[in-house]
């Protein structure tokens, strides 16, 4: 295939399939519904219940600088999270907002320990959720979008829960959960804590992905693979400590990063909310640029939705503006993302053949003939 080189529009890319890895339930909720659901629920600690108000409120999170500022804005999203129909209309409007935004697959993480303080079990919280995804599917696809979507249990990784999280994982993995992850503070607590969570998995052959890389260096990312047997990496961005440039520019890998690279362990890379947590000074500075050049497998997702403002629209657009990416760049992450998700192969392989490759070849032709029949959107195969 011959290299289209322009550069997308922004139409264009908010058109495209997109595939999302890394995405979290508490962190992409609307403003307006926090505050709806704080007066249903007699929540009584935002900052604010002025809807315009809340909305900036959250946005001040893309200038936190550091991780713990930047999660403070979760505890009340959290604190809004306490009940199943507040969980399921949080999970259906997450698959209506990213159907819309051209998302034809998402793996969306959640931990379900954090919506118990309202006396809910873990397995509400699951079903609440899985409920909520089906219902935003169906109103999705009315709307003309379709997408597929499935649940990664979280455990949090200072309270010592990963087993129990893991086996609630599996007992759910024909429902609609999709795989399990550790989150929270990475220093202090390495991913060998919740050892006894993978071996676990792994005798169960169940997917899991582990955060790492993000608050902490290579260490975290060593122990993620070599240890536990993390099937991805959540972030890995501190990967590029291992690679160092020549004066000449070529790159020198050390042998945690040839390892990442060799054997294709994809890397849920989230470029805004790097910037916004100060794991990266600036998109400028990201890694994601190195690392694509570098063929390792990298994915773009969008980490925190309201916090980091974002959509996968936007990481794109930004992403193109910068690094001067093209369709053909934008289709080899999605591929890298659908290559990489917790579907079965054969679904996997059904999703990149019949939705995201056509979707793309579609805008490349527009690209070179103009759009057919005036404008709408392109025949992915999903709707």
């Amino acid at each position: 295939m011959q290299e289209m080189k322009t550069r997308p529009s922004a139409d264009q890319i908010q058109r495209a399939p997109k595939v999302l890895l890394h995405d979290h339930l508490d962190g992409g909720l609307r403003p307006s519904t926090v505050v709806e659901l704080a007066e249903r629920a007699g929540y009584r600690d935002l900052p604010t219940t002025d809807h315009s108000g809340i909305d900036q409120w959250f946005a001040g999170a893309t200038t936190a600088g550091s991780l713990e500022e930047y999660l403070e804005r979760f505890t009340h999203t959290v604190g809004v999270l306490q009940t199943p129909e507040a969980l399921q209309r949080v999970a259906a409007e997450c698959v209506e907002d990213l159907a819309e935004d051209g998302v034809v697959y998402a793996e969306i993480r959640y931990a379900p320990e954090l919506s118990t303080q309202g006396g809910m079990a873990p397995d509400e919280v699951v079903e609440a959720i899985l409920d909520g995804f089906r219902t935003g599917t169906e109103r999705a696809a009315e709307a003309g979008n379709r997408i597929r979507v499935g649940l990664l249990l979280c455990a949090m990784r200072q309270e010592s829960r990963s087993r129990e999280i893991a086996e609630l994982a599996v007992r759910y993995r024909d429902a609609g959960v999709v795989g399990f992850d550790i989150a929270g503070p990475e220093a202090g607590h390495p991913p060998t804590e919740s050892l006894d969570a993978f071996e676990y998995l792994r005798r169960e052959n169940f997917h899991f992905t582990i955060h790492a890389g993000e608050g902490f260096g290579l260490p975290s990312i060593w122990e993620a693979i070599q240890y536990c047997g993390a099937a991805r990496l959540g972030h890995g961005v501190r990967i590029v400590d291992d690679i160092s440039l020549e004066e000449d520019g070529t790159a020198k890998l050390g042998q945690l990063a040839s390892f990442v690279r060799d054997r294709r362990i994809p890397l849920e890379m989230c470029p805004r909310s790097n910037v916004h947590t100060g794991t990266v000074p600036s998109l400028e500075e990201h890694p994601i640029g190195l690392l694509r050049r570098l063929h390792f497998r990298v994915t773009v997702n969008t980490d925190n939705r309201l916090m980091s403002q974002t959509s996968m629209s936007r990481e794109f657009i930004e992403l193109a503006d910068l690094f001067g990416y093209t369709l053909d760049d934008l289709q080899w992450f999605t591929v890298n993302a659908m290559k990489s998700s917790f579907l079965p192969f054969d679904q996997r392989l059904a999703l990149i053949n019949e939705v995201i490759k056509p979707g793309y070849a579609a805008l490349r032709s527009e690209s070179l003939f103009g759009p057919l029949g005036g404008s709408g959107s392109i025949a992915t195969g999903m709707g």
